[in-house]
């Protein structure tokens, strides 16, 4: 007899299967009750956030139900009917269940319920069988669909930037070295210097904190490019808002000035927003529900209103006569915290801001200067609960004027010769933005901690899983 095709309970519970039809499901168990006549078993395979209810028939199946516990696998093939019980509209009644994998009791972690995050964070390896990393990460899923499809649609080409790079696009410092010396055998030069002429690469070399600038060459070529990777910053930091790896959306879009910019990340950031609402539905009203009671509302307000768009300098103003007691203090000059966003766009605006020209020295080397010789054609997209959500700029195209301020910052020209070159032949305006696709993921599913929304977390003193 030929076995029964598998099923995913997505399409048990969505009614596109016949009632009465012969079905096999595969999964993890999630509870067990019942008592000496009947069995009931709640059955999540992950393709949704419900389970579906097994009904066994103890006298029938008694051998193989005592084995099965929270936590177990099993396979089960029965009939589909319509359910008595509350909660969900059909459950299989069981003609057999094989176990795949027994879970001891004894030993199971996830054999109760109401786990904090912390201590999850610690079973990465078993944390997205519970309802809730099961949402988040099927939402990341969706998100990140959704970035490809949006940018496939209005004709970008995907680039793929290397991990391993010469370059330091944030200037910042704070990177991983890549390297394959015996680190009990670095070899020097005479000056006591690492000699990097010894090495792998012939040079020293980091992991990539942004696709960016690499980014901008397949721009220059291709005309619209987006990148989709892994970041990484050697940054000694335990917030709640920072991971040592993540992942980055960056677009590049030749021929866009600052306002074409503004347009299409609000553009991109309503687009994600809505597919969430419209192809996440279960497991946002999950979250909703569990952990963030105006999440699905503050999702709607976002597609709903246009962003504000006001300048660096008007939002120090505004920031200044408030007459808020912020932990920072304001004054023209200074980098924004993420108290001064979120009050722009939670207490004044109460809608997202896109806040632009920001002064120079405290920006990247690579943004476009304005006029005034102090401020640069940078925006940050500033959303609800998050902050900066989006940084981005219309990039410098006057070899001149790049070349000048790289020198101000010392940024060492050998290194760069070929992000300067672009400026020499064939330059032309262009414009480009990062996403930052954990903060994305803070703000569509309402958790708090970033370590919450990527599969297995690295931080500084973990990399464990």
């Amino acid at each position: 007899m030929k076995e029964r095709e598998r099923l995913r309970i997505k399409e048990l519970l969505g009614g596109g299967v016949a009632e009465g039809s012969d079905v096999s499901v595969k999964g993890w168990v999630r509870t067990k009750r019942g008592n000496k006549n009947v069995a009931f078993l709640a059955v999540n395979d992950g393709s949704i956030i419900h389970n579906l209810q097994i009904v066994a028939d103890v006298e029938k199946l008694d051998n193989e139900l005592k084995k099965i516990t929270t936590g177990s696998c099993i396979a089960v093939s029965g009939k589909l009917v319509t359910s008595s019980g509350q909660g969900q509209s059909v459950e299989v009644h069981a003609d057999s269940i094989e176990l795949y994998g027994a879970a001891p009791p004894d030993s199971y972690p996830l054999q109760k319920k109401g786990h904090t995050l912390e201590f999850l964070r610690e079973i990465a390896h078993l944390r997205p069988r519970t309802n809730t990393f099961g949402a988040v990460f099927r939402i990341r899923h969706a998100m990140a669909f959704a970035i490809h499809k949006y940018f496939n649609d209005r004709g970008f080409y995907c680039l793929h930037t290397p991990i391993i790079t010469g370059s330091d696009a944030e200037g910042a410092g704070a990177m991983f070295h890549v390297t394959a010396f015996e680190l009990d055998r670095i070899p020097r030069n005479s000056d006591g210097n690492v000699d990097y002429t010894q090495d792998f690469f012939g040079r020293s070399a980091n992991l990539t904190v942004s696709g960016q600038l690499e980014g901008e060459l397949g721009a220059m070529a291709l005309g619209k490019i987006y990148t989709f990777g892994p970041t990484f910053r050697a940054e000694n930091s335990n917030t709640p808002r920072h991971l040592s790896e993540f992942w980055m959306i960056e677009p590049e879009m030749a021929f866009y000035e600052i306002s074409d910019n503004m347009d299409s990340a609000e553009d991109f950031l309503k687009y994600l927003i809505r597919y969430a609402l419209e192809n996440c539905s279960s497991d946002l009203e999950f979250l909703t529900q569990m952990y963030d009671r105006e999440l699905t509302e503050r999702l709607h307000s976002v597609v709903e209103k246009e962003f504000v768009r006001l300048t660096y300098t008007e939002g120090v103003k505004i920031l200044e006569q408030s007459g808020q007691p912020f932990e920072f203090p304001v004054g023209w000059g200074i980098d924004l915290q993420s108290e001064h966003e979120r009050y722009l766009v939670e207490k004044h605006f109460r809608k997202p801001v896109i806040l632009t020209d920001y002064p120079r020295e405290i920006k990247a080397f690579y943004m476009k200067q304005n006029d005034d010789g102090k401020t640069v054609r940078a925006m940050d997209v500033l959303f609800p609960k998050i902050g900066e959500i989006i940084g981005g700029s219309q990039r410098e195209d006057d070899y001149v004027k790049l070349k000048t301020r790289m020198k101000e910052l010392s940024i060492p020209e050998k290194d760069m010769w070929w992000y300067l070159e672009t400026r020499k032949f064939g330059t032309a305006p262009h414009s480009g933005f990062g996403l930052g696709f954990e903060r994305l993921l803070l703000f569509v599913t309402g958790m708090t901690n970033i370590r919450d929304v990527i599969p297995f977390p690295r931080t500084p003193k973990n990399a464990e899983f």
